[in-house]
């Protein structure tokens, strides 16, 4: 592909991305095709010669375009908002254009210096303490741009790491560091992202997983008592990992109250991870979430979930930038340049030495919408969070059980589980309306977030109708009955989010503690007598309520009692 032919392309790449975006709300919201399609419909090796732009832009329509999911879709309800703007677009073309590989201040001074400038225009538009401010004249720390808020998480894991085996080397300074490893334990709550699980296994250091309060939220108390438990057992706390604005329901840990507790320890990192909720910070009104963030010695939020930004941009900020790069500098003289002393180089910040120019997109979109339009964004997806909210509870066959703070609304119906996880089966099958699950108080629900850049209230209305009529379909509240919606077994677990495993992996799993983020399984028993002769019934009721079923929703009956093994499932909820 020569210039002009790149020329020509570009704008029609440009008008299809329009018209997708435009007519993307006439598509189903989640593809109807099964695992492995894709396989079938492509060659199995590469083409030895060059193929035309135009079948190559069939492909894309005819295979490629069937098995997409459309986060953009007004109808998208699951997960956090997947962050995309026209500005966004715009600067990634132009980002992919440049090329640099931004590792150091040498490789390309514009990529570093636009990257911290741009840091710290967020940081103060979200109001942290100046210590996280690269450009106060007493900062000690600074921010960086990161792939994801599992990378900030594992970047700021390893820097208390480190901080913590160099404060055990104080007494024994000869012993290698893989020896204090099974001394080091950090904390979360079972709110917390599965991704700090993650990070302590990457990183071989224990982690304890701690029960939140009533309203999910991890407090002081509950801290030190397990803090003292494990110094009495001879470790040493070294991370605690806190969240505003949990996956699973939007909850906020107490960092005034954590906040003190690490300070009191002699080497306890405190992260805050704010991927979602910290985004609302530069509303004036959500400035009380703040309280406590002077304690943290880390803290990020994901641009790409909340602020208009295209994946991949997360923010995180340190308060010490010398105790994140002393964990991950590593210096080889073909790297080293003259103004090393003068200049940031962003390859000792974080894991990978390649650096792509992520700024210029945070940059655009700051600019274009201006502070004001990014808080009018974000407050029409509280405003029209709160309404779904008030639909749902004028409906007495329903409840919410959060407390709905930002975007998320976490609803079911006033029954048990099954009928819960049958109706989000049901709805997913249809194509209409997408949302996913999770474990709240112990129950399983449904989420619900507004997701879609201009989102109205029709749109909600649009939406609660759906849910509303399906659960009218599925529930008969004279007789605490529900029917099984009439999918196959396959069809069924794949659209409330669920899979089988024995009943002895089951019952040596619930033994453990399993994060509530909605992307860590959640195991739920399914296997016992009476829910045997429950399920013989409801497959009754199906067969007398097929009929009911209209075909446009897309679901498929059950013709015969399946065998009934000793099983259970685990429920699957998001990213």
């Amino acid at each position: 592909m020569d210039i002009e032919e790149f020329r020509c392309r570009g704008k029609e790449m440009v008008d299809y991305i329009c018209s997708y975006l435009t007519d993307v709300n006439q598509k189903r919201v989640t593809p109807n095709v099964e695992p492995g399609y894709l396989r079938n419909l492509l060659p199995e090796v590469a083409p030895q010669e060059p193929d035309d732009w135009e079948d190559i832009m069939k492909d894309v329509n005819d295979k490629i375009m069937p098995g997409i999911t459309h986060w953009q879709h007004p109808r998208f309800h699951a997960y956090f908002p997947s962050g995309n703007s026209f500005p966004s677009i715009l600067a990634d073309m132009l980002s992919d254009a440049i090329g640099c590989i931004g590792f150091s201040w040498a490789a390309s001074p514009s990529c570093t210096e636009l990257e911290t400038i741009v840091i710290d225009w967020l940081g103060k538009a979200l109001g942290l303490p100046n210590h996280f401010i690269t450009s106060h004249k007493r900062s000690t720390g600074g921010g960086v741009i990161q792939s994801s808020a599992s990378e900030c998480i594992l970047v700021s894991m390893l820097a208390a790491r480190n901080q913590a085996i160099r404060h055990l080397k104080i007494n024994n300074p000869n012993v290698e560091d893989s020896v204090f490893l099974p001394k080091l334990v950090g904390y979360c709550s079972r709110e917390a992202h599965s991704c700090v699980e993650k990070a302590a296994k990457i990183l071989l250091v224990n982690l304890r997983i701690l029960e939140p309060d009533e309203y999910c939220a991890l407090r002081g108390e509950t801290l030190r008592k397990a803090m003292e438990s494990d110094e009495a057992k001879g470790l040493l706390p070294f991370f605690v990992s806190t969240t505003l604005g949990t996956t699973s329901s939007c909850s906020f840990d107490n960092l005034s109250e954590i906040g003190p507790l690490c300070k009191e320890k002699p080497c306890t990192w405190l992260h805050v991870d704010g991927a979602y909720g910290g985004n609302a910070l530069i509303l004036p009104e959500m400035k009380y979430l703040l309280k406590g963030m002077e304690y943290a010695d880390s803290f990020n939020i994901n641009p790409n979930k909340w602020l208009l930004v295209n994946f991949d941009c997360s923010c995180l900020w340190v308060k010490s930038r010398e105790r994140l790069t002393h964990a991950l500098v590593v210096d080889p003289l073909y790297l080293q340049h003259a103004n090393a002393d003068e200049a940031i180089d962003y390859r000792h910040w974080g894991i990978p030495l390649s650096r792509r120019f992520r700024a210029l997109k945070l940059w655009f979109v700051i600019r274009k919408y201006g502070l004001s339009g990014l808080q009018s964004y974000i407050r029409n997806h509280i405003r029209l969070a709160k309404y779904f909210e008030s639909l749902v509870l004028k409906d007495c066959r329903f409840e919410v059980v959060n407390e709905v703070k930002l975007g998320l609304v976490c609803f079911r119906v006033k029954e048990n589980d099954t009928v819960n996880q049958n109706l989000l089966a049901i709805i997913n099958a249809s194509g209409k309306l997408h949302m996913i699950p999770s474990i709240v108080k112990g129950k399983y629900i449904i989420r619900f977030c507004v997701t879609n850049e201009h989102a109205k209230d029709k749109d909600i209305d649009v939406a609660w109708s759906i849910i509303e009529k399906h659960a009218s379909r599925l529930v008969d509240m004279r007789r605490d009955m529900f029917v099984r919606p009439p999918l196959t077994r396959q069809k069924s677990k794949r659209f409330s989010f669920t899979r089988s495993v024995s009943r002895e992996l089951y019952k040596r799993s619930i033994s453990k503690s399993n994060l509530h983020d909605g992307a860590t399984p959640i195991l739920v028993a399914d296997s016992d007598e009476e829910n045997e002769r429950d399920s013989d019934e409801i497959l009754n009721q199906l067969v007398k309520n097929s009929s009911t079923f209209k075909e446009d929703d897309e679901v498929f009956l059950i013709e015969n009692n399946p065998v009934r093994t000793q099983k259970a499932e685990i429920k699957y909820g998001s990213v």
